[in-house]
């Protein structure tokens, strides 16, 4: 899952960000509106955390502005006021959810993931394909009943993999959707990635890779 984290108190800012990289997520910082609308501008984000309170370019603004585009992105604005005029305005400028600070990180992380399965095609909160079985929200492996235990990266790349039902996803998809921003696209990480993680699911394989075009499950 591919996060923005738009706030302008860096310190917390980089705290979520970190957290959600704990959860395997994929995760971009802005600390101002105006460098929100420019990621947004280039880079598909599944959901945004948004600050309602942030300069250059106020959080209402970014959302209406991501609104009248069609952005696909969920929002989830955050803000010191939890009044529930100011959650019924923010919600009505056309957030997603609506979480008042100070908050509790791991309502926070489910909140995130909620709106992350709402970008996508429905599925269900945990996934089971080919005898595997991934658990999100527990951050769970399972193949024909033992626990795998993966990295931050090869449960993402599962996750991703699982999340396509059969179809097959590209190497450009993965880096986008399992690293942020900084990743250099001439990486073969993808490639060493998915030899740890075939290697940890073990036998018979059950990842296919597609020559020139890139894996499946």
């Amino acid at each position: 899952m591919r996060v923005l984290v738009v706030e302008d108190e860096r310190v917390l800012a980089d705290a979520i960000a970190t957290g959600l990289r704990r959860e395997a997520m994929a995760v971009d910082v802005a600390y101002d509106g105006g460098g929100a609308l420019e990621r947004t501008s280039y880079i598909d984000y599944d959901v945004i955390v948004l600050d309602r309170d942030l300069p250059v370019v106020h959080g209402d603004d970014v959302c209406r502005q991501l609104v009248e585009q069609r952005s696909a992105s969920r929002i989830l604005m955050l803000t010191a006021s939890g009044d529930v005029d100011d959650k019924v305005e923010g919600l009505g400028l056309g957030a997603d959810d609506y979480l008042a600070k100070p908050f509790v990180f791991i309502e926070l992380v489910a909140r995130v993931r909620a709106l992350g399965r709402r970008s996508a095609p429905a599925l269900p909160p945990v996934l089971e394909r080919a005898g595997i079985r991934l658990d999100p929200g527990k951050r769970i492996v399972e193949r024909d009943g033992k626990e795998v235990v993966l990295t931050k990266k090869e449960f993402a790349v599962l996750e991703e993999l699982m999340r396509a039902e059969g179809a097959v996803v590209s190497q450009e998809d993965l880096l986008d959707k399992a690293w942020d921003e900084n990743i250099d696209p001439f990486t073969n990480v993808v490639r060493v990635t998915m030899m740890t993680l075939r290697k940890k699911l073990g036998e018979p394989q059950v990842i296919e890779t597609v020559p020139g075009v890139g894996y499946k499950l």
